[in-house]
Order: structure tokens, then C-alpha cells, then sequence
């Protein structure tokens, strides 16, 4: 998952949100911060990790690397912004061309899962941007979706993450409403007891627990996943090449 969009939108306020249900009113400015969260639902395991990006992006050649590794998306948007609306439209569109290139499609048959947002639903006197052009941003896209949200009041983060994780066919108990949140002694403890019962009164149970230290994969093992996908989705030896620039 990854979530892109200008400075002082927000985007880390939704992660926060999603990750512990906690709001910071103080705002720092993120460089990249990475997270990892494991899931354990009808006993299957599933791994997301979630990538923090900077709306700074200095590093173009970084931010289409993230892009090329993310399958799932969120662009955030100030809702009393209107240049924040303008980058999302940018971001749609290098979203859409980066992945044409590494599926090897045209940009019109691409299918990315993608969730727009318009953030600081709190502050609707401020409002710059009209419910009618967001409408036009995502009509005809049936893998995009649009929520008004406000991460201060956690107003619709929950309906949002169930749509983004409905659109990429992944279980809908990853949203945050929808799973228990436990610790990782919880985990470890629940391994040890899986060992050695093999019923077990929580396997139908789901719940998430936050990776603690994780660190994002390394510019070589992003570059290796990212080979692995063309070939994956490639049509042999006239396959293009995707080059990161």
C-alpha cells in the first residue's frame, strides 16, 4: 500500500489512524516512513506493508520506484486545497503510465486499485474543491473510488480502507474496524498454543498486529520484486522495459 499526496494533507494522520487509531495534532513532516502489518484471518496469514511517502518527493526516481512496487494506492487531497487536488491529478495519471509500462498495456486497460481521498472533512467552510470535479476525476473507473474523510474526527477512514481492500479482492476484515488489534507477545503466544492444539477457539478469528522496527526492503530487492512482476505479466522476449528514471 502505498500513500502519496502534497504536504499537510494528512497522509500520515490516516496511516496513524489505521495503524493505532490515534490523531497527533502536531505535524511532522515525513521523509518516508514504512510500516508492516501482519494479519491472521480464517488461519490464513497475509503481510501488508504500507509505505509513508514524502509530499516533498525530491527523489522523482524513488517516488516511481514506489510506485512500481505499490499495489494498492491512496492519494490524499486537502479538501481546502486546491493545489493539493491538482497533485492528485498528476499522481492518477504517473500511477496509471508507470503501471502501463510494467504490465505492458495501454494506459486506458490498466486496473490499479485506488482510493482517492479528500481529507479535512472538518473544515468544510474552507472548502476549495467542488464535489462535481472530484466525480469527473474518478467516473468510468471501476477500480477507483472516492471518500470525503476527516482523519481528526475519523470520520469514513474505516468505510474507506474496507472499499480500497474490497477493490483489490483482499478480505475486508484487514479494515481496522473489522479485525482485533493484539500485541506480537499475543502472537508469539497464540503460535505456541497452535503448536500444540491443533483446534483452537480463535482460528476463526481475525486480528492484526503491527511489525515493530520494520524496515523497508532494500533499492535492490524493490528492483528484483519489480522484475519478477513484468515477467510475471509479460509476453516473453517483446516484452518493453521498464526503466526507472
Amino acid at each position: 500500500m502505498v500513500i502519496l499526496g502534497s504536504t499537510k494533507v494528512g497522509k500520515t494522520a490516516i496511516v496513524s489512524r489505521f495503524l493505532n487509531g490515534r490523531f497527533e495534532e502536531q505535524y511532522t513532516p515525513t521523509i518516508e516512513d514504512f510500516h508492516r502489518k501482519l494479519y491472521n484471518i480464517k488461519g490464513d496469514v497475509y503481510q501488508l506493508d504500507i509505505l509513508d511517502t514524502s509530499g516533498n518527493h525530491p527523489f522523482p526516481a524513488m517516488r516511481r520506484l514506489s510506485i512500481l512496487t505499490g499495489d494498492v494506492f491512496i492519494l490524499v487531497f486537502s479538501l481546502d486545497n486546491r493545489e493539493s487536488f491538482q497533485e492528485v491529478l498528476r499522481l492518477k495519471t504517473q500511477i496509471y503510465e508507470t503501471k502501463s509500462c510494467l504490465k505492458n498495456k495501454i494506459k486506458e486497460n490498466i486496473e490499479v486499485p485506488l482510493v482517492i481521498c479528500g481529507n479535512k472533512g472538518d473544515r468544510e467552510f474552507h472548502r476549495e474543491v467542488q464535489q462535481d470535479e472530484i466525480e469527473q476525476l474518478v467516473a468510468s473507473d471501476d477500480k477507483c473510488a472516492y471518500f470525503e474523510i476527516s482523519a481528526k474526527r475519523n470520520e469514513n477512514v474505516d468505510k474507506m480502507f474496507q472499499t480500497l481492500f474490497t477493490l483489490a479482492k483482499l478480505p475486508h476484515e484487514m479494515s481496522p474496524d473489522l479485525h482485533r488489534k493484539v500485541s506480537v507477545q499475543y502472537c508469539d503466544m497464540l503460535h505456541r498454543k497452535s503448536l500444540k492444539h491443533k483446534k483452537m477457539k480463535d482460528i476463526g478469528e481475525a486480528y492484526g498486529v503491527v511489525t515493530p522496527c520494520a524496515r523497508r526492503p532494500s533499492v535492490h530487492s524493490d528492483l528484483m520484486y519489480i522484475k519478477e512482476k513484468a515477467i510475471g505479466g509479460g509476453h516473453g522476449k517483446d516484452k518493453e522495459r521498464c526503466v526507472i528514471s
